[in-house]
This record gives structure tokens, sequence and C-alpha cells, in this order.
């Protein structure tokens, strides 16, 4: 079996964590700044312009968020054109100049100055957006992606909650405010002696030109990214993420006092759990997609946060008589079921978010990554903007808290359901997904053999029906199958290979040009680049022993000389959708969760290619084990 490292083997390699800790300390400082200066609006009657304290609140928010509207696709440009690790090295050292004039702030105890840094640190935010998301599939390998973004997101939630506990804290920890501004200063120093150490990332478009017109670029990378379907739609699914999030974070801290009869560490024991919950997921996505970018996760994920959103609204208990600090809360049973959705929509939204981000990066082009990023930066900043609308319309017509977050619940449905109807892609990886982790544990021997780019032709015995989705569920790249056309009149099967877009093949004595048709169709895939699989038995093993292997595959490469890969699958001899008990699917099924495997052996030249030369390596690589 191929082994794979540990994704937290990444900590240990100067590609990974030099990113990690830079992206960690900004999100930290980004919320130890925001919550210390919320604590002195709120609690130190700190002032400005003669605004109400709920008001400087709310400006602050916009404060933060604004920037990311303003200069997005600049910095999305930037780091196209230059180098990222040098990039991050110079936002670090404008974060420390930020500190020191937020320290300033502190000590004068001045409002416009305060809210001036957060602007400010809005900026250092959305330049280092674009970098941290765009330089990963730089410093990581195709098969470490997945876990890269994981630990990110895990950190970056990680970081949220740290920052706004150890705000609240360290701003009341004295009246000089020294102990805020040194936790300030500090963290943008570890930020920039991380950014010191990371990798150069050469520029992946060092010709072109920056374009300083913010709304023509904005406008421009939007434009731009809703070329690629795919990317544009995991676009719009992150930040509808975004829209969900701001809504629990925004209503969260009411939520915690009004509803439930808690103090604040009852609001910071929740925003943990949902923070948490986000991290576990996120790094748990991994293992579940077994180290590639997994799309069947989002619909799953999806679906998770849908469920769990909904039965908050009935887990959310009575107000209590007396307010409750946090461990008043946990004694009560009465609030497990609340704990535990709050920790589970955390989950199922780091199953939702990280493989689409993995998608943006992987399917966006090298040199447009970052862009892409920003245009993903200004989806989610706009979101946000529209979520808070949406929240205040609703407040505004006394629609209580538990009915908002309800009403987003089942808004996800819609919305999820929408996406998944435009990009079916989704929902066939989903039921991928979950066939094969369901019935089978599959084992993978030698897929790095398999192009990451380019055409070649995939070919692989036949033992059941699941074989195919076997295939798609254990290769990286997305596979045009050669089917039998029966295949498409299946309910469910037939779902998943015409969204996958299978080639559909019948005998000549039933229609004597579909071999010419198929045949046609192979030849554009590959053309296209694209990798497509044929089973050159034509037909399921009735004995578990390999069927002779037909001459079209030297019809297909002689017609279209590209690499072809021998494929073995081996243990699915037995199963429910093989004959090995007669007609497939008709027994009653005599295994579940069996270990099977998926075996590669390396490219043949076109040259080298011959039906008979092909099944004799097939059978080398299954061995014995049917």
């Amino acid at each position: 079996m191929s082994h794979h490292p540990n994704q937290f083997d990444l900590f240990r390699t100067r590609r990974f964590l030099p990113l990690f800790v830079t992206q960690f300390f900004g999100a930290f400082n980004d919320n130890l700044l925001k919550n210390a200066v919320i604590v002195l609006i709120n609690f130190h009657g700190m002032k400005m312009l003669g605004l109400a304290p709920e008001l400087m609140i709310q400006l602050a928010a916009a404060l933060f968020i604004l920037p990311f509207f303003l200069f997005s696709a600049t910095a999305g440009q930037l780091c196209e054109k230059y180098d990222k690790a040098a990039i991050a090295r110079l936002v670090k050292q404008a974060e420390i100049a930020i500190m020191l004039l937020a320290a300033l702030g502190f000590w004068r105890h001045d409002g416009v100055i305060l809210m001036s840094t957060i602007f400010l640190m809005g900026m250092h935010s959305t330049l280092f957006g674009p970098l941290k998301f765009s330089v990963l599939p730089q410093y990581l390998r195709p098969g470490e992606l997945v876990g890269g973004n994981g630990l990110i997101e895990m950190g970056t939630f990680v970081s949220i909650i740290l920052g706004q506990v150890a705000g609240t804290v360290l701003v009341n920890a004295d009246d000089s405010r020294i102990s805020i501004v040194l936790a300030l200063l500090a963290c943008a120093l570890a930020g920039l002696a991380a950014a010191r150490a990371m990798p150069p990332a050469a520029p992946t478009a060092a010709a072109l030109p920056i374009d300083w017109n913010f709304a023509r670029q904005t406008w421009g990378i939007v434009r731009h990214a809703k070329q690629s379907r795919p990317v544009w739609l995991s676009l719009l699914g992150i930040s509808w993420f975004w829209f969900l999030g701001a809504i629990y974070l925004s209503k969260l801290p009411t939520y915690a006092s009004d509803v439930l009869g808690g103090d604040a560490t009852v609001y910071t024991l929740l925003m943990t759990l949902f923070s948490l919950g986000v991290g576990t997921g996120s790094m748990l996505c991994e293992k579940l997609s077994g180290r590639k970018v997994e799309l069947g996760l989002v619909p799953f994920g999806s679906l998770g946060l849908c469920l769990f959103g909904i039965d908050l609204y009935f887990a959310t208990p009575p107000q209590a008589a007396v307010t409750l600090d946090w461990l008043a809360f946990i004694a009560s049973a009465g609030n497990w079921r609340l704990m535990a959705d709050f920790a589970l929509i955390g989950v199922f939204g780091g199953f939702y978010i990280v493989p689409l981000y993995a998608l943006v990066q992987s399917r966006s082009a090298p040199e447009f990554r970052s862009r892409a990023i920003a245009a993903n930066n200004i989806l989610n900043s706009l979101f946000m903007v529209v979520s808070a609308a949406f929240a205040a319309v609703l407040a505004a017509n006394g629609v209580g808290i538990p009915t908002v977050l309800l009403i987003a619940a089942l808004l996800n449905l819609v919305v999820a359901a929408y996406i998944y109807s435009l990009l079916p892609e989704f929902l066939m990886r989903f039921v991928i997904w979950l066939l094969t982790h369901t019935l089978y544990r599959v084992r993978h021997h030698g897929l790095e053999q398999i192009p990451e780019h380019g055409p070649c032709v995939l070919v692989c015995n036949h033992v059941s029906f699941m074989d195919a989705l076997i295939l798609a569920g254990a290769v990286r790249r997305p596979i045009r199958f050669v089917m039998d056309h029966y295949i498409f009149r299946t309910p469910l099967l037939g779902f998943v290979f015409r969204t996958a877009r299978a080639i559909p093949i019948a005998p000549a004595k039933e229609d004597p040009q579909a071999k010419t048709r198929a045949f046609d169709a192979v030849a554009a895939a590959l053309a296209e680049g694209e990798v497509v699989c044929i089973f050159p038995e034509g037909k399921l093993t009735a004995d578990g022993e390999i069927n002779p292997f037909r001459p079209s595959i030297e019809e297909i490469v002689a017609r279209t000389p590209v690499p072809v890969v021998p494929l073995a699958l081996c243990g699915m001899w037995g199963s429910f959708f093989s004959r090995r008990y007669g007609k497939a699917m008709l027994s009653w099924p005599r295994r579940f969760w069996s270990c099977i495997a998926l075996k590669a052996a390396p490219a043949l030249a076109a040259s080298e290619v011959s039906a008979a030369v092909l099944q004799q390596t097939v059978a080398e690589l299954r061995g014995d084990w049917r």
C-alpha cells in the first residue's frame, strides 16, 4: 500500500510551517485588536465623534471589511506579479507599523486612531488573503493540498477564538493597556519572523501590468473567474458559507445572553465549540477524502449544516431564570444537545469549505490563481454585508434570534439544491464518495503512475458493476469511462455516469454505428487532454478470471497515441455487484466494508501497447487476489 505521511507532518517542513505561523499570528492579531477595541467601547466608555457604542461597533466591523472591496483586486495582481514570500514579509513589516499606531491609540484612549488601525488591519488581511491560499499549490504537492488547506482553516478558526478571548482579558489586565500593546507587537514580530522563513514562491505572472483602477480590476477579475464554471460556483459556495457564518457570529453574543440567559463566558463557550468544530472538520477532510480534492464532501457538509442548523432551533431551551456562567451552563444536561449542534455545525462547515478552497486552487490557472482568491474575498465580503442587512431586516420585523438561525438553515437547503443542480459534479462525487466509503475499504498502490496532466488511457480488469465507481473515487483526475449503453438506463448509476460524461457504447449488432461514435468521442476527449478508461474485456468476469482483452485498445492508441496505464482491481470478486453467486445484485450481500485494492503499473508508451501485453501486465499486477 502506498504510504502517505500524516497531514501534521507538514508542520515539520519549511514549505508549510512558516506560512501557517504567519497566518496564525495575523488572524490572532486581527481579532485581538478588534475585540480589545470593542471592549473599550462597550465597557470603558471610549467615544469617537459622539457616536453611540452600538454604532461604533458596527462601524468597526464595516471598517475592517471595507478594504476587501477596495483593494482585493490590487492584492491579487501583486501576488501574481511578485514573489509571494517577499510580499508576506512586506505585509508583516506593515503590521508592526500598524501595531505601533495602535499603541498610541491605546495610550491616548483615542477612538479615531484605534478605528483607523482596524481599517489598516483590514488592508493587511486583504493583501495576505490571496497570498496564503494561492501559495499553497506552489509549496505543497497535489496529495498534500487538502491536508494543508484543512490545517490553515483549523489554524484560522483557533486563532479567531484565542484572539477574541485574549483581547477581552488583556485589555482589562491593566489601566495603562501595556499588556494589550505588548501582545499586539509580539504577535506582529512573531509573524514577521515566520514570514522571513517562508521559502521563495516565484511569481506566476511576472509580466502582468498592475492596473491601479480598483473598480475596473474588481469587475475584471470577477468576470474572469466566471469563465470556469466549477471555480465560479465554488467561489459562490464559499461566499454562501460566510453568509451563514456571519449570521451565526453576529447573533451569537445576543443569543447567549438574551435567549439562553448566559454571561460572556457562555458566548465564549459556544464560539469555542463552533470554531473547534470547524477546525476538526477541516482536519478530517484529508482522511475522508483520501488526500485528494473530494467534491463529494461538499454536499455532505451542506447536509450537515442544514440538519444541525434546524435542530438548533428545537434544541434551544427556555431562558434561564438566573444568569449562567459557562460551568453552570454545561452542568445542565438540557444544554448538551445545543452544544453538540454548535460543534457539529462547525464540523460540517469544515467538510463543506475545505474542498471548495482546494478546488479553486487546483482548477484555477496558475497565472490567475491569486486573482481568483482575490475574487473570492470580494464575493465573501459582499455576501457578509448582505448577511448583515438580511439579519437586520429580520430583527427590525421582530423575528427572534432562534427563528433567524432556523431561516438561515432552511435557506442553506434551498441554495445548496440550486448550486448542485447547476453543477451536478458535486452531487455525483457525493454519491461516489458515499458508496465507496460505505461498502469498501480501498487500498491504493502506485496511483502516482497516472500522469497529473495530459491525455492518457486507463485499462482495468472488469469484475463488478461497481468497478467504474471505485476507479472514479480513487483517481484524482476526472475520468471519461467507455460504458455499456444499458448502464445509462440504471437510475443511480445512470445519473453518475451521465454527469461524469461517460461515453456510451453498444454492440455492433444492436447499433452498427455505436462503436464509431464511441471511438470518435474517445479521440476527442484525448485531444482535449482528458483521461479515458476502458475495460478491454468488454464484459464482467463470470469465474473471477480475466477474460481475453479485445483489440479495441490498440485501435484507440493507433488513432491517438497516448500513454496507457494498466490498472488491476483486487478483492471485488464475491462482492454483491459481481457474478460470483449468479447474476449480480440478486443474491443476498455476503460482505460489508471489505478490503479491496486498486493497483497501477507504470504507463506504457503507445508504441508498446497491445491487448496481449496489457492483459499480461494486469494479470501480474492483480496476482492471486481476485
